[in-house]
């Protein structure tokens, strides 16, 4: 069974076609990432416009490169929660009119979800893809730019939410800091490459303590992060937070990089093993944007006893691989949506999507 995903939630616009809900025949992803550097985060009536002028050649590109023609693709799943707005549209509208065309069953996926499902692509031309499909119960660590979740799957479909973050998601955590220190957007590739040469030790910074044990906040690691930087070049709470990278030589730099990133990253996988010793799962997958960091991945593989097998880097952050795979076991289980009612929504939880 072939399935055409579309994916269009933030800035990347994506299609993908996956066989069998494991087999990568395409995966094109077009970024945003150079358009939207200038402004240092992403800017949503940019980002739609962006979508607007290539939806279409990025699908056309994606049928090529799998070699699949119309008559081969047996369903779409696009995603239609949580995102931009104005990005969602643009996809659920492409979607929309090429399931009508056609006359294929359309899928809505919701975004969060599907990050989970790049782990369950094992065959494809695309390089470190895993050797196998993660069983169940599954531990899913969902880290990325709006989201920071730690979710036990029973079986698809069948999943509890057993904490997220009550602020700031990790992804956006990063994003800041990067911010206050001067490092270029995104933050998680920019913090992670400054790391390296710094220290992580050098500059204390504390975890937060919260009444839920699988929950994250990184809002307080942020902050302390701007008050260390402030103290450090000798300045007050009132001095703009804008101007502090002129003020931070590049040892300084790698050195908060790194000792944001050893806390943050401490901070996930303290709540990974402590979910994994009370439920004890038979797999363990990371999935979002931020299951690219190294970091993570070495320190996960190190306080968890069991082989964790990890999705390439490009079916980490956004794509429509991930969107197809799940959208395949959705057919398995799930009616098709009317194309002609078929509406995105943005902040839907994935504790309310159509089967769980």
């Amino acid at each position: 069974m072939r399935i055409l995903g579309i994916e269009s939630s933030c800035d990347e616009t994506a299609a993908a076609i996956i066989e069998d809900g494991k087999r990568l025949l395409s995966n094109v992803v077009q970024s945003q990432i150079d358009i939207h550097k200038a402004y240092g985060g992403v800017v949503p009536e940019v980002a739609a416009r962006s979508h607007i002028e290539v939806i279409n050649p990025v699908i056309e590109q994606a049928l090529r490169e799998s070699g699949s023609k119309w008559d081969d693709i047996d369903a779409i799943a696009v995603t239609y929660a949580p995102g931009l707005i104005g990005s969602l549209m643009v996809g659920a509208l492409a979607a929309r009119t090429l399931a009508i065309i056609h006359n294929k069953p359309i899928f809505p996926i919701h975004h969060v979800e599907a990050h989970v499902y790049a782990n369950f692509i094992t065959e494809g031309n695309m390089a470190n893809l895993p050797s196998t499909q993660p069983s169940f119960p599954m531990l899913a660590l969902i880290v990325s730019g709006g989201h920071s979740q730690l979710v036990l799957f029973k079986s698809h479909g069948n999943y509890e939410l057993l904490g997220q973050t009550q602020d700031d998601a990790i992804g956006e955590a990063f994003d800041k800091v990067a911010k206050i220190i001067g490092l270029p957007y995104p933050g998680g590739p920019s913090i992670a490459k400054a790391a390296e040469l710094g220290d992580a030790f050098k500059y204390p910074l504390p975890k937060a303590k919260l009444s839920g044990k699988y929950d994250f906040s990184f809002s307080g690691l942020k902050t302390a992060v701007l008050r260390a930087v402030q103290k450090e070049v000798g300045v007050d709470y009132s001095f703009p937070s804008h101007e502090l990278p002129g003020l931070l030589s590049d040892v300084q730099r790698r050195d908060f990089a790194a000792s944001f990133q050893r806390v943050a990253i401490e901070t996930l996988v303290d709540k990974a093993e402590a979910a994994y010793k009370d439920y004890q799962p038979s797999s363990v997958v990371i999935a979002g944007g931020v299951a690219a960091n190294q970091m993570l991945r070495q320190e996960l593989s190190t306080r968890l006893p069991l082989d964790i097998q990890y999705a390439p880097m490009q079916l980490c952050t956004d794509n429509a691989a991930m969107i197809a795979a799940l959208g395949y076991y959705y057919a398995q289980s799930q009616d098709p949506t009317d194309p002609y009612s078929l509406e995105v929504t943005p902040s839907l939880s994935m504790t309310k999507t159509a089967w769980a």
